[in-house]
């Protein structure tokens, strides 16, 4: 149900943004909006409360928001708060996002390696994703995580290239188990 709530009103507010010729001005907005939220997890529950009159949350959205984002966005949030469907705000704004990169043909690129990489391995890394992929651009994000041991993970989507240490000697072990002895 959430999912069918994100991509109803994150799609709306895509074809608002295609329709006015703001793509790119929306998602800038929305990745700001999204931030204020994801810092302030009270804000999101004070509009999401039931005790307050739905006439005083629009009156925080508008103090919040108005000016400092498009009218649209404001009309936007406060929809969301007359269909009291605000505990939801962040997974539709997310849904906005991921709609954007898509049409704009840009991926997120979760990269996990042993070690921290450089600056010329990220590069490489991004250019070498650019040429064996569809996407024309990709968000980086990058963790390390020792327990693989050596090599590294890259996950886009729900696609994963495991490339470590760890998985290689997994399945080698596997593979000797599987092995029978014979007299």
């Amino acid at each position: 149900m959430a999912k069918l709530v994100s991509k109803t009103y994150g799609d709306a507010l895509f074809e608002v943004a295609v329709e006015k010729g703001t793509l790119d001005t929306m998602l800038e907005e929305v990745e700001t909006v999204l931030q204020v939220l994801e810092n302030d997890k009270e804000y999101i529950n004070l509009l999401a409360h039931p005790r307050i009159p739905v006439e005083e949350k629009r009156s925080m959205v508008e103090a919040v928001f108005k000016g400092r984002v498009s009218d649209e966005l404001t009309g936007f949030i406060i929809t969301i708060v007359d269909k009291g469907r605000f505990t939801e705000i962040e997974s539709i704004l997310s849904y906005f996002i991921s709609r954007v990169w898509d049409e704009q043909k840009i991926g997120v690129a979760c990269v996990t390696s042993a070690t921290a990489l450089s600056k010329k391995q990220k590069e490489a890394i991004e250019e070498k994703l650019l040429k064996t992929s569809s996407y024309s651009q990709f968000r980086m994000k990058y963790a390390v995580n020792p327990a693989l041991i050596g090599g590294m993970v890259i996950q886009i989507g729900d696609r994963v290239v495991d490339g470590s240490v760890k998985t290689k000697l997994e399945n080698m072990a596997k593979d000797l188990n599987k092995i029978q002895l014979s007299n």
